[in-house]
C-alpha cells in the first residue's frame, strides 16, 4: 500500500515481469528460437514415447480379448486408437511452439 509509483506508474514488482516479458519478446530470435525448437521436439519425443508405451500394453490385452471374443473386435478398436491421441496432442503443442518461433524472429526484427 505504501508503494510509491514511479513516473511510468508501473509498481517496481510489476516492472520487473514487464521487463522479464519484454525480453523474451524483443530479445536475441536465434536464443528464443532454440529454446521453442528444443522444447516443440520434446513435446513430439514425450508423446511418441508415451504413445508407444501405451500401445504396447493396451495392444495385448486386446488380442487377447479378440482371441477369446472375436465379437468385440470394433468396441477394442477405440482402445486402441486412444493412445493415439497422446501423440496428436504432442504435435499440436510442437506446432503452437514452433508458430511462437515466428512471432519471437519477427518482433525482434521490428525492434
Amino acid at each position: 500500500m505504501g508503494e510509491k509509483l514511479r513516473p511510468d506508474s508501473t509498481p517496481k514488482k510489476r516492472r520487473g515481469v514487464k521487463m522479464a516479458v519484454e525480453g523474451i519478446v524483443s530479445g536475441p530470435a536465434i536464443e528464443n528460437a532454440g529454446a521453442f525448437g528444443i522444447a516443440a521436439a520434446i513435446a513430439i519425443f514425450g508423446g511418441a514415447i508415451g504413445t508407444g508405451i501405451a500401445q504396447a500394453s493396451v495392444g495385448s490385452a486386446i488380442m487377447g480379448v479378440v482371441a477369446e471374443r472375436p465379437e468385440d473386435t470394433f468396441k477394442l478398436i477405440v482402445y486402441m486408437a486412444l493412445p493415439e491421441l497422446i501423440v496428436i496432442f504432442g504435435f499440436v503443442v510442437a506446432f503452437l511452439l514452433l508458430g511462437q518461433i515466428g512471432g519471437a524472429e519477427t518482433a525482434a526484427k521490428t525492434a
